[in-house]
């Protein structure tokens, strides 16, 4: 660095200024001279000095950000630490339990848009390079793969009114009302989707990518899926087998019921043989014989009950803590947060804690409906987006189901 500031000629001067930046833009960017050294030198000697300059500014400020936030969400994990061991001890929560502040915003200085596109480019070379490229999510037909290897199992579809009204049967025979479900289905797809829906992928166009293993209605996790079968797995079970001793069904219908019992019980097997641990689940969810459970969703029979009896489990969450009516809204903030945490939202120092309280840090910031808000805030924003999507045309089919499933019920009495 000292040669920088020597009476040489302007080569040797020109030189030490370029070691210099060369230097400090290697500790910025964090890459081993070693390991990217010539990528990284083409990046730097494509600049003028302004450029350097400004770059340097930049990338030292964006560090100084980058602290700033790892401080931040530092002290949120602290604070959710702190309560998970007050609640396993049932010690109520205060303020003081809370990072009663939101992440801290960048406010230093920006690239010029041509400089920026030169490090764009960089990155991306960068990342091209790389010899592990990014995990693609799994989609629905390699979930139907994994099912027909393992279990040759294949979902039986069915139309979207007739799956919706099965659903509609199942959550009024587990207590759901018209409007916490339909609420939920209009918050958790638009008031669009339909029973295979994955989220990322548009309903109807089938364009767009995965952006997580969610599907159907309720958006059920792999994880859900193995979860809710590990636990209620006897009562899907009894359902499905009061459905083939229908004495209405044709004998193609009841070989078919025969074979998805068989399919059912292997997997229920399956998972009562892994510890009923959320991180487990998790793990089995990725492995073949999880990925096909999760196509249970879209299978005509057992999609709805497994569907319902994922916001039934809900419920039963809230009551245990006292908590015995739920609107759409406050439903919806327990399976998008997680059961407790979604309780912890509603009441409370919890209702006036901002969100970055209760959501990992990735989640919060690829979730934009969350951001910059309070338990509150949170809930009326749900509220909110209900309120215009239960107008769409398949909130509006998923409620007449409730009303011909009512009328029904009421007819048999």
């Amino acid at each position: 660095m000292a040669y920088a500031s020597t009476t040489a000629p302007d080569p040797v001067r020109g030189l030490g200024t370029w070691i210099s930046a060369l230097c400090l833009a290697l500790m910025c960017l964090a890459i081993a001279p070693r390991a990217h050294a010539m990528s990284t030198i083409d990046f730097l000697t494509s600049l003028s000095d302004a450029e350097v300059e400004a770059f340097q500014a930049w990338k030292s400020a964006r560090n100084t950000f980058e602290d700033q936030l790892d401080t931040y969400w530092d002290a949120v994990e602290r604070k959710r630490e702190l309560r998970r061991k007050k609640r396993a001890k049932k010690i109520p929560f205060d303020a003081s339990d809370y990072v009663m502040s939101f992440p801290p915003k960048y406010k230093g200085p920006s690239l010029s848009g041509d400089l920026a596109q030169k490090y764009e480019r960089f990155v991306v070379a960068q990342n091209q390079a790389s010899p592990t490229p990014p995990k693609e999510l799994a989609t629905i037909p390699d979930y139907l793969a994994a099912a027909k290897r393992v279990y040759n199992f294949v979902p039986e579809r069915v139309s979207e009114k007739e799956f919706k009204l099965r659903y509609a049967t199942e959550a009024a025979a587990l207590g759901l009302s018209k409007e916490q479900v339909v609420r939920v289905y209009a918050l958790e797809t638009g008031g669009v989707g339909t029973y295979d829906m994955q989220a990322g992928i548009h309903p109807s166009r089938k364009s767009g990518k995965p952006i997580s293993s969610a599907l159907g209605y309720a958006q059920l996790l792999d994880a859900n899926s193995v979860n809710e079968l590990a636990r209620s797995g006897p009562t899907f079970i009894s359902r499905l087998t009061v459905k083939l001793r229908d004495p209405r069904n044709t004998p193609a219908r009841t070989a078919l019921l025969k074979h998805k019992l068989a399919v059912l019980k292997k997997m229920y097997a399956n998972v009562k043989h892994q510890p009923f641990e959320w991180t487990v689940q998790q793990a089995y969810a990725k492995t073949a014989p999880g990925m096909g459970i999760h196509t249970l969703n879209i299978d005509g029979d057992i999609g709805p009950m497994l569907q319902a009896m994922k916001l039934k489990t809900l419920l039963d969450v809230a009551e245990k803590s006292g908590r015995y009516s739920l609107s759409g809204a406050e439903l919806e903030l327990m399976n998008l947060a997680g059961p407790v945490t979604g309780l912890e939202m509603l009441d409370g120092p919890g209702a006036n804690a901002p969100t970055p309280n209760f959501f990992a840090r990735r989640a919060y910031y690829v979730n934009k409906m969350v951001s910059g808000l309070t338990g509150t805030q949170l809930r009326a924003e749900l509220d909110r987006r209900m309120a215009q999507a239960i107008l769409s045309p398949g909130s509006q089919e998923f409620a007449a189901a409730f009303d011909e499933v009512s009328l029904r019920r009421d007819a048999e009495r």
